[in-house]
């Protein structure tokens, strides 16, 4: 059973899991080149992955077959797991929880070679319409609080396997840099009475000098103290503090943004790994006034 630790110097929570050891891509070296011969993520191959959660089947196709466009996996080699109590205990000075979560794998395409930004527009936004229900899902279990999805692109990102996909994990703390964030972004409210991205989208606009695309309800920029060269964020223009409330509307703004933003990447950096991460508020929080989630993506 996986373990959730907190670093008693700076609060940060750590998950501990031993199942994720037993991954085939941790034993290979760093600079051992090997050729992916088997993809589990293939049409073909839905039996060597566990049971689907969730699938789009335009062709009413049988669950854990072929015909798909989309699936949801758990992970199989899971960082937190569903079963069991949270256990919340402590050891001396130290605290720890059972590592009660989920982690699933979002397998964006059955062809396995195409990248995100080679999908069409539509695609895109189901992919993302994936992120939706799944974070609508979890947020049902009391038991969890945050619901991260993330990309990692490439090997040099951290991808273990070629076939384009995406990642979730739903944990019942906050990370430490979503905790951050809300409170800094709760104290610009209780100072000014505005949400401070909303204020960012506002200056950057104006100012006209790191905005990268913008449409009717999307904006991507280069923040101003970026942490990463050609860090960009994706916004939504107005405010809303959960990704999961967005409208069908906004998901075909945000596939257009995404797709734009990949195209005019690849074309600048020669097709670089990448990662991207939602930023949402807790799943079990009421919409905040002080809080706007977003998209970070980082060229690697």
């Amino acid at each position: 059973m996986p373990e959730l630790r907190k670093d008693p110097v700076i609060s940060r929570w750590v998950i501990i899991s031993t199942e994720r050891s037993k991954r085939p891509s941790d034993f290979r070296k760093e600079k051992e080149e090997q050729k992916e011969v088997f993809c589990p993520f293939c049409p073909g191959n839905e039996g060597q992955t566990p049971p689907e959660i969730f699938a789009i089947r335009p062709h009413n196709s049988a669950p854990n077959s072929q015909g798909w466009e989309l699936r949801v996996i758990p992970n199989k080699f899971p960082a937190l797991g569903v079963d069991g109590q949270l256990n919340r205990r402590g050891e001396g000075i130290y605290d720890m929880m059972s590592g009660v979560g989920a982690h699933e794998v979002i397998i964006e395409t059955p062809k396995h070679g195409e990248s995100l930004a080679d999908l069409s527009l539509p695609h895109i936004q189901q992919v993302f319409s994936a992120f939706k229900n799944r974070i609508l899902d979890l947020r049902n279990d009391i038991r969890l609080k945050y619901t991260l999805i993330f990309k990692n692109h490439g090997a040099a990102a951290g991808a273990s396997l070629a076939h384009s996909h995406s990642q979730l994990i739903a944990t019942p703390i906050l990370p430490k840099r979503i905790v951050e964030e809300l409170s800094g972004a709760r104290n610009y409210f209780k100072f000014k009475e505005r949400c401070i991205f909303c204020d960012i989208i506002h200056q950057e606009l104006k100012d006209g000098v790191r905005v990268v695309f913008d449409n009717d309800l999307f904006i991507a920029l280069a923040p101003y103290a970026p942490r990463f060269p050609f860090e960009t964020w994706i916004l939504p223009k107005e405010h809303h503090s959960h990704f999961e409330l967005i409208n069908e509307e906004g998901l075909q703004h945000l596939a257009l943004t995404l797709k734009i933003l990949l195209q005019k990447i690849n074309a600048a950096l020669q097709f670089p790994a990448y990662n991207f991460v939602i930023h949402t508020s807790p799943v079990q929080e009421a919409p905040l006034s002080h809080y706007h989630w977003h998209i970070e993506f980082m060229p690697g």
